[in-house]
């Protein structure tokens, strides 16, 4: 099969991608819309296969890294009397207790690049819980198509409510020091939000490129907030300009990045929409910003 570079591809069908990622268009849809691009040399499938998410030649951190542990943990959802599953992460040699961090999917369940984002987060010094919002329905199907068709029949409070009980399971571990701060990525990104505006004590918020409150909801936040951007993220970034006016009305601790000439997941290195630079510049002050919070 042909082997497309980014260069290579018009930057219509990376949004026409975001529609279809973010459950604008059906799938029909978007192979009829996606087939306009197919010209050439260009086919259809090479096209499919470029824009489709590549998890088995991007992991980072690998689940059998010897310098970590990994095991699957479970914890009651608030909500039904369901059992929540997640991966938790936390070094091997570790003496003492540590922060934690909650790491939050995007709107497919718990896939695997989520996961290593998981395990990333733990060599840093921190102990990382990613937990599976598709849990209550078997958890992450093995493909991000069927995940995304999965969450949709979830209800997004009761999903925020989960990860608000994830972050008391974490709070509460016995290799947690009791400092817990969020990361998430696209619907993690809201999740993110919202858990700075549940959670008073939420040591710190790192939202990817997340939906932002509303007014009244976004007044209500405590934690400090590392707040990541991609420029070309039109569907997002309209919602930041009053999110700003609010945080600074309220004198909110915060800092926005706004990365240039990048798409909505460029963090995601299992797609053609990552950006390494963006990503790593992005991944290091997120570190940054836990570090200060959470061990300063």
């Amino acid at each position: 099969m042909q082997k497309l570079k980014k260069e290579d591809i018009n930057q219509e069908v990376f949004d026409l991608y975001d529609d279809y990622a973010h459950n604008k268009i059906d799938r029909k849809e978007f192979i009829k819309r996606l087939s306009l691009y197919a010209v050439g040399a260009i086919t259809l499938p090479a096209l499919l296969s470029f824009i489709s998410p590549n998890y088995e030649d991007s992991i980072v951190v690998k689940l059998d890294d010897p310098k970590l542990k990994n095991e699957t943990i479970s914890y009651e959802s608030p909500k039904g009397g369901k059992v929540i599953k997640g991966q938790l992460s936390i070094l091997n040699d570790t003496t003492e207790k540590l922060p934690g961090v909650i790491v939050v999917h995007e709107n497919r369940g718990l896939n695997p690049y989520i996961k290593d984002v998981g395990r990333r987060t733990a060599l840093e010094g921190f102990i990382a819980l990613a937990p599976d919002a598709l849990s209550p329905m078997g958890g992450y199907p093995g493909n991000d198509d069927k995940g995304r068709e999965m969450q949709r029949k979830r209800d997004q409070t009761e999903m925020l409510e989960d990860f608000i009980a994830g972050y008391n399971y974490l709070k509460n571990h016995k290799d947690c020091n009791g400092k817990v701060a969020v990361v998430g990525f696209c619907f993690g990104g809201w999740i993110s939000n919202m858990m700075a505006v549940r959670i008073p004590e939420l040591a710190a918020a790192v939202p990817y490129y997340g939906r932002q409150p509303k007014k009244e909801d976004a007044a209500k936040i405590k934690a400090p907030l590392l707040l990541q951007y991609a420029g070309l993220d039109k569907r997002v970034n309209a919602g930041w300009p009053d999110f700003e006016t609010v945080l600074k009305a309220n004198n909110i601790e915060h800092e926005a990045h706004f990365y240039p000439e990048v798409n909505h997941g460029f963090h995601n290195n299992t797609t053609p929409r990552y950006d390494e630079e963006s990503a790593d510049l992005s991944w290091e002050r997120t570190i940054a910003f836990f570090n200060k919070h959470l061990k300063g």
